[in-house]
């Protein structure tokens, strides 16, 4: 009820200040730069790239903040509303861009869901074998560690990432459609740094010694199907979705038997059960990026989504020797 009442005062909100700018549409339409908002980072990074000059993006997302658990404030509501464009990723991942797309779609803001046609991969990771054998016993099936929910990080598969960005090209040539040629060309050169990427990973990961890692949330299922990587994960696909104690001790069970000495952190969660699993393995910590969101210290230097991702490719080839 509370969450109802909220949406009907932003969507007042949002409503009042657009009537009290009769203006502001035609004015929307006669700027060069197009001004849009994201969801999470890289379709703010990949408008930007595809865009260029003619492409002002951010992302609604604060730095650090986790995108699983946010929810847009009104001052946010009216800046979206005040913009050429809203993208998000999907609806299954980002409840919240259902509400801001509602609140906004009778103020002349076109809407992408980027995602829109990618096959997002449903994801039931065993922690290990073990668990099939309880499962045959006539153990309920919700005791096994399982993440079946859809995985929404499909931005950190480089391939599935062109798809994305195809899709925000295709947007933003309706948007400003005399600019078709540039954000073709733009869109062809980001295509192939993707393609190079992925190259990348596949053969700085293909030929290390080993292939689980350990991970504080289960974020990385198309590293898993791309690069044939094993995630044992802490949490589930939201950080949130913690493990009984059985799961945990099956987790730590999993990474001593495999002789794992790293737990794989992020940079804007950290669950505290990741940190027990660190201590209970005598392990190292290590950060990977989501890139949900960056942090502070990523825009002071100025990292952006092949950076951070060449970043990832380096802290896997550590963790898997």
């Amino acid at each position: 009820m509370k969450k109802y009442l909220l949406f009907i005062l932003l969507l007042t909100a949002v409503s009042l200040t657009a009537c009290g700018d009769d203006d502001s549409s035609s004015g929307k339409k006669e700027n060069q730069t197009l001004m849009l908002y994201t969801t999470v980072y890289p379709l703010m990074d990949f408008a930007e790239k595809i865009g260029g000059e003619y492409v002002k993006a951010e992302t609604i997302l604060p730095p650090g903040a986790d995108s699983h658990t946010f929810e847009p404030d009104t001052k946010q509501m009216i800046e979206v509303a005040e913009a050429d464009g809203f993208i998000y990723s999907s609806e299954e991942f980002e409840s919240y861009a259902k509400k801001i797309s509602e609140a906004v779609e009778a103020e002349d803001v076109k809407i992408l869901e980027a995602a829109e046609g990618i096959h997002l991969d449903s994801h039931v990771h065993q922690q290990d074998e073990g668990e099939h054998d309880d499962k045959e016993e006539g153990q309920d099936s919700t005791d096994g560690h399982e993440h079946g929910d859809h995985d929404p990080h499909v931005w950190l598969d480089p391939v599935l990432s062109i798809e994305l960005a195809e899709n925000i090209k295709d947007f933003l040539i309706d948007l400003k459609p005399q600019e078709k040629k540039t954000f073709e060309a733009n869109f062809e050169n980001l295509k192939k740094e993707l393609q190079a990427l992925d190259t990348a990973f596949h053969d700085e990961l293909e030929v290390q010694p080993h292939n689980k890692i350990v991970v504080s949330h289960a974020g990385y299922g198309y590293w898993e199907q791309a690069y044939g990587l094993e995630q044992i994960a802490v949490s589930g696909v939201s950080p949130t979705e913690e493990p009984s104690q059985k799961q945990l001790e099956q987790i730590i069970e999993t990474a001593k038997a495999n002789d794992l000495n790293y737990v794989l952190f992020e940079q804007n969660v950290t669950p505290k059960i990741a940190e027990v699993v660190q201590k209970e393995i005598n392990g190292e910590a290590l950060r990977l990026h989501n890139l949900s969101v960056l942090t502070e210290e990523d825009i002071e230097e100025g990292e952006d989504y092949f950076s951070l991702m060449y970043q990832n490719l380096e802290v896997l080839k550590q963790a898997l020797q």
